[in-house]
This record gives structure tokens, sequence and C-alpha cells, in this order.
């Protein structure tokens, strides 16, 4: 039998008047595990000073965040959140009397002592009743003890210019709310183009369901001096909004970051996960490339295999991305087939997006110093050679990019490279199919 609490008593609170009446609530949720809150609520108030208790607010709120406006001044606020659950009751009832009912006995007395899930208890004849396993019983106490509260509650002293109801605005920052973006793109059979649907997810542990909100996601990176508790919650609800012809989020800029506004009104449960579209295109021209990238430090024989498109208005986008999860899928002449994923950071519009897919089976890479010379104490030559196979059947080029580390100079190479920066050069390589190439590179080296 699972462990009741049979609490025999009517409960009151604290003779404050309990105020829910939420008339609107603004939710934004950022990417670092914070929430803005800001509601209408209709408050019954007292003219002159009286106590109000606001409930339905997150668990995880930052108290000293909260701001509020009303026909009044609010002298002192006071956050209480030491909730009600069966250990702490029975913590605050111990040298007082509790009854523990059983399918054949009754068990009453004195509360001694309770640990986890056992207890001792003085029984009115002097004698002690030792339970180790509360399982089997049902608890009946008389009241609720003093100073545990049911939901997390804001009391606010008040001094109100006026009597009657009025409306006050509420808002508070609140811990254990994230969303983030997740992408599904779809490559055509000559991996030319691609179609890309854009997805939000929304989650929300902050310990407090916000219904029929109007939500804001803000895309970017926000600065915070402390970091909130993150409480640990299952998630056990997931919901997905259905595709609409319409955008579900309008995005605009906003101070340094992109704010996205959900068309229409959304209930965020407390505990979920809410996946909502955020825009679709379609044909977008993608280029498949091959990469070997190597350094002084040695490197591997794999051959990567990046997916490029340009995130512009003329390539079907030309919109910020924010940062996410992209999935990559591909038809394989019966159904789609996952090819990889990759992630990306917050991208602005008219940047170019590369996602890495995996590494191409059927291409190989193999480096070796085929040379190193030493012509004086300061000066060094070494010569590279890669060897790149091409196992496919068809012809590829593969890009092989080259840390060359400071101080360098190309002295001779049988292939045009460019120089990417400082430390890098880059060469792309035809390689026919079944063949092997080898690219050889002499270089000098001052120090």
């Amino acid at each position: 039998m699972k462990k009741i609490l049979l609490l025999m008593f009517l409960y009151f609170g604290i003779s404050l008047s309990a105020q829910e009446n939420v008339k609107s609530v603004n939710v934004t949720v950022y990417n670092n595990n914070l929430g803005v809150v800001r509601e209408i609520r209709e408050l019954d108030m007292v003219k002159g000073l009286s106590d109000i208790k606001i409930i339905g607010i997150a668990e995880q709120i930052d108290p000293t965040s909260v701001n509020i406006k009303l026909d009044g001044t609010v002298l002192e606020q006071n956050y209480q959140y030491d909730l009600v659950n069966l250990q702490k009751i029975l913590q605050k009832y111990i040298d007082n009397d509790v009854d523990l009912i059983g399918e054949k006995e009754l068990v009453s007395g004195t509360l001694l002592s309770v640990s986890n899930n056992s207890v001792v208890i003085k029984k009115k004849d002097g004698g002690l009743t030792l339970l180790p396993d509360l399982n089997k019983f049902q608890i009946s106490v008389k009241s609720l003890p003093e100073g545990l509260i049911t939901r997390p509650t804001l009391i606010w002293k008040v001094y109100a210019n006026k009597q009657g109801k009025q409306n006050a605005e509420l808002s508070y920052q609140t811990g254990g709310m994230n969303w983030h973006a997740e992408y599904v793109a779809v490559l055509d059979k000559d991996d030319k183009t691609m179609d890309l649907k854009a997805w939000v997810s929304v989650e929300n542990n902050s310990g407090a369901t916000f219904k029929d909100a109007n939500l804001k996601l803000v895309s970017g990176d926000v600065n915070l001096v402390t970091t909130m508790n993150n409480m640990d919650f299952d998630l056990i609800m997931s919901k997905t909004e259905a595709l609409s012809p319409e955008p579900m989020f309008q995005e605009k800029q906003f101070f340094e970051y992109h704010i996205y506004n959900l068309q229409k009104p959304s209930t965020i449960s407390n505990n979920e996960i809410k996946q909502i579209s955020l825009f679709e295109a379609e044909n977008i021209n993608i280029t498949k490339k091959y990469l070997f990238k190597s350094n002084n430090y040695g490197s591997d024989k794999k051959v990567s295999v990046l997916i490029e498109f340009q995130n512009s208005k003329e390539n079907q986008l030309g919109m910020p991305f924010p940062a996410g999860k992209v999935r990559l899928n591909k038809s394989d002449g019966n159904s789609l087939e996952f090819i990889g994923e990759d992630m990306i950071e917050h991208t602005t519009k008219d940047e170019k997006i590369i996602l890495k897919t995996g590494d191409a089976f059927d291409l190989t890479a193999e480096e070796i110093v085929k040379e190193h010379k030493r012509i004086t104490d300061r000066v060094q030559e070494k010569t590279f050679e890669i060897k790149l196979r091409n196992h496919k059947t068809e012809d590829v080029v593969i890009e092989v990019e080259r840390n060359l580390g400071t101080n360098w100079e190309i002295l001779e190479s049988n292939f045009k490279y460019e120089k990417k920066d400082a430390m890098n050069v880059t060469f792309k390589i035809p390689v026919k199919k079944d063949k092997e190439e080898t690219l050889t590179m002499k270089v000098r080296y001052v120090y």
C-alpha cells in the first residue's frame, strides 16, 4: 500500500487573501536556463496597509528580480518556499500525537523520531512501537504545521491608495526554462539541393504552468552575473504544435540579439518539452565537399564529408539561424535514411553554414614526412607527401587543409595552393575513380 497522508483539517492559509487572478501572461525564454515572466493580475486591495499573498509563481523564481507596478507601494516582500511533503510534516510533528492506520491495526501515540521510511512511536502506556516500513500505513495528523505551504508564495506588505479591485503588473526571472532549435534536412538524389524544416523546443522545468501565454524566444548569448539553481525534474510530457501554412514565429532584431514572437497564445506546462515550427524552406542549393585536415601533430586516414550552403535570400533562406542540431536525411529510393548530424552556432543571414555529415567510406588519405633536412641551426626543410585514394565509382575532388604551423615557406608543390591564414594552406586535388593521387610539397621553416 502506498504511503498516504490524511490531513484532517481545513487549511485557511495564514490570514491572507490568496491572489491568483491572472488576466494575461507573457513569457520570454532565453538559451541559458532563464525565463522572464510578466503577468497582469487582478488584485482585491484594501485601502491603507494590508498583506497580500501571491501564489501560482514559478518554484525557481529569483525573488530579487521581482518588479511590481500597482496603485500603491509595496513596503516589504517575503518569498516562502518551504513546501509541504510527508517528511517535512512528520519532522514538524515530532513530540506530537499521530495516528497510523493499517489494514488490521491502529497505532496511536507520540511521534519520537522519523528517518526515511521508519518511525518510532511512544504509546500512551509508555511503551514504544518501532515501525520500519510506513508503506503499510496511512498517517493521520490534526493540522498542517505552521510554516509549511502548498505552493511557492510571495507575500507583500502593501500600502494601497484606494480600495477595490485593480490590475497590477508582476514580472520576475526564473530558472528552469530553456529553448533550442532543431533542424531536419532532406537532400535530393544528386546532393545538389535540400529541403529544410526548423523547429524550436521550449523546455519548462520552472515549477509553474503558464496558461495561454504570449511566448517570446530570445536568440543570442545574454550575460548573467550569477547562475540560478537548476533543479532536476523528469520530463513527463512532450507536445508538438501542428504545422501551419503561416509562419508560427515572427522574427525581429532586438538590442544585440534576435527575438522570435509566437503568433498565437500557447500554454507552457511545467515539466514539458513543447515543439513549435520555426520555418521551412525548399530547394536550397548546397555543395557537397570532401575534406582532409592535417597538422604537425599527426593525422588519420579519415576524409570528412561536408554539406555547405549560403544562408541568403537568393538561396531561399536569408534569416537568422538559432544555435541547434541539424539532422540530415536522404532517400535511398524507398525511404528516408539518416546520414548524419552536426551542431551550428547562432548564425546570422548571408553567412555560410557548414555541416559535417560524417567520414567518407570509400575515400582514404595517408600522410608521411618523406624528407627532413636541417640546413642551419635556425633553418629546416621538410617534404610532406599526402596520398589520396578514391575507391568510389565516380571522380571526386578532395580538399586538403594542411596546418603548417608558423614561420613557413612552401618551396615546391605539385599542386596549386591557397593560403587560408597565417598557419593553414588548402589544396583542391582531383582524384579519379579507383585511382590514387599524391600531393607533395617541400616546406622551409625559419626559427
